[in-house]
């Protein structure tokens, strides 16, 4: 069996959740509401407050898919109860991030400012000049959007300049050697 599968999920007070016969999962708590189709042939029973996903065999497509199921449903009940933040920072001279109104400027070192727009269930902020947190309920989409904003400016390995995630170590490279005399 795997491991992360097994597990079951703890639902805590003020988050509901709905399956209907198509695996459709409806998880709805204090931050918003959340949707999601799993694979179809998982099993997934609620018994009180504690949830459970079941494989039918141990087929092989079965059996990967049970881990991933659990781990989908997981995530969206603490994404209705906590949320989900990813945290970027700034490095290189001249290069900042500012709020403009659900918007997000940045300037990189090119020719124009790069406006990033928010989507829907998502929170762009620029708690200072050289940070940017992105925050939302669907860990999948707060990953995407802070990949997306990392892309526009990746860590060079000389300097280590450009947008990174907070605690990234950036491998670093030596440069040009002096050269013979």
């Amino acid at each position: 069996m795997s491991r992360i599968g097994r597990a079951p999920i703890t639902i805590p007070a003020g988050v509901t959740v709905k399956v209907d016969e198509n695996n459709l999962v409806q998880v709805k708590g204090p931050k918003g509401e959340l949707a999601r189709k799993i694979a179809q042939d998982m099993k997934i029973t609620i018994d009180g407050n504690i949830l459970t996903v079941s494989r039918p065999s141990d087929d092989k497509t079965h059996r990967s898919l049970h881990g991933l199921s659990r781990t989908l449903i997981h995530n969206m009940v603490v994404g209705v109860t906590d949320g989900f933040t990813k945290n970027l920072e700034i490095v290189g001279v001249g290069y900042r991030a500012a709020k403009q109104g659900k918007n997000l400027q940045l300037n990189l070192g090119y020719s124009h400012p790069v406006i990033i727009e928010a989507p829907a269930g998502i929170t762009l902020d620029a708690p200072t000049a050289t940070s940017i947190t992105v925050h939302g309920i669907d860990k999948e989409l707060v990953g995407a959007v802070a990949a997306n904003i990392r892309k526009w400016r990746e860590p060079e390995p000389y300097k280590g300049k450009g947008i990174k995630y907070v605690g990234e170590h950036i491998i670093r490279k030596e440069g040009k050697a002096g050269g013979k005399k």
